[in-house]
């Protein structure tokens, strides 16, 4: 039986992608847009994490920067698509910054560090209410639009006004599309060859050559630039935001998403954002007892699949893969 071509397996995704929010309710939507944004920030902490293997616990604090640049560039009157490299561009440039202690201190104590930092981070939005509202945080982020440079015509994003969840989805699924494309490219590219070596060897990877600390230092910038990416995107979808949103709790959260999807696995973040994000949902018909067979369900997955649900998968395709290369060779000898 011929196996079926990766491309096909990625235009049935894409199709079922586009189809998702068909039919569905704006809450449905909704938790799809989450899907989505959490899935571009935990693929940024895939790559450092699981590609460099850097341990860090502030991918929650470069979202809420990201967040936050967006909605007062978007309340200031400056557009959405216009505000986003700025999110991106400063939480590349401060996860230079925090990539520096990654260059002394490794393992637990380079988890501490980043704690440290998001805790920082959370501290500034609360206090300085002056900039970002405080514990009241900001809200009525206005939806992306285009702008016509040669009128100054408001106009719609493909002819569609961005007012639904269903549509602002659309918005979420074609940035995702986007990013996945280009972290895939980095990831096969010479670079994620070094971030792989960084993560196996990071002596026998400076004896051949590589500059370890230049890929550290990247390898931060480039996983914090994609959680300020995600959180632009939270200030159209959710258009409220407020310190709290982006604690402690919301970086364990999406280290949660890349440990259960499979670290270092390129779909893992996207399994992993799933069940954090959409099991807790399927399961709500059992009422009280949802949370309960969720984490008992990730408590199992990580007893019995360290790998994750990628290192699952993976091992189940190994197990049938030698079962059939077994029957073809007893066939074979069964023929001579």
């Amino acid at each position: 039986m011929p196996s079926i071509p990766k491309w096909a397996w990625l235009i049935a995704g894409v199709a079922l992608l586009i189809v998702a929010p068909i039919g569905q309710g704006n809450y449905v939507a909704l938790i799809l847009c989450s899907w989505l944004t959490y899935s571009i920030a935990a693929m940024g902490l895939n790559l450092t994490l699981g590609y460099a293997g850097q341990i860090s616990l502030a991918q929650g604090s470069f979202m809420a920067i990201g967040a936050y640049v967006t909605a007062l560039m978007t309340l200031a009157g400056v557009p959405w698509l216009a505000a986003v490299p700025f999110a991106v561009a400063a939480c590349f440039v401060v996860g230079l910054l925090v990539g520096f202690p990654a260059l002394r201190v490794k393992g637990h104590f380079l988890a501490f560090v980043t704690l440290a930092f998001n805790t920082l981070v959370v501290l500034i939005l609360r206090n300085e209410d002056w900039l970002t509202g405080g514990s009241y945080g900001l809200s009525n982020m206005p939806r992306p639009a285009f702008w016509f440079f040669d009128t100054g015509v408001k106009s719609t994003i493909f002819g569609l006004k961005l007012s639904s969840n269903q549509k602002v989805y659309y918005l979420c699924l074609a940035l995702f599309l986007i990013f996945a494309a280009l972290m895939y490219g980095l990831i096969r590219s010479p670079w994620g060859r070094a971030f792989k070596g960084l993560r196996e060897n990071p002596i026998r990877a400076e004896s051949l050559g590589l500059d370890t600390r230049r890929i550290t230092l990247l390898s931060f910038a480039i996983g914090s630039a994609a959680g300020g990416l995600a959180g632009a995107l939270v200030s159209p979808v959710v258009q409220f935001i407020e310190p709290n949103s982006f604690a402690l709790q919301h970086s364990l959260r999406i280290l949660l998403m890349v440990v259960v999807g499979g670290s270092g696995y390129f779909l893992g973040p996207v399994l992993g954002a799933a069940v954090v994000i959409l099991m807790p949902e399927v399961l709500r018909f059992t009422e009280g007892y949802y949370l309960i067979l969720y984490s008992a369900f990730v408590i199992v997955l990580m007893i019995y699949s360290p790998g994750g649900l990628m290192g699952l998968g993976e091992r189940i395709a190994s197990t049938f893969r030698k079962e059939r290369v077994a029957r073809a060779d007893m066939k074979n000898g069964a023929t001579l």
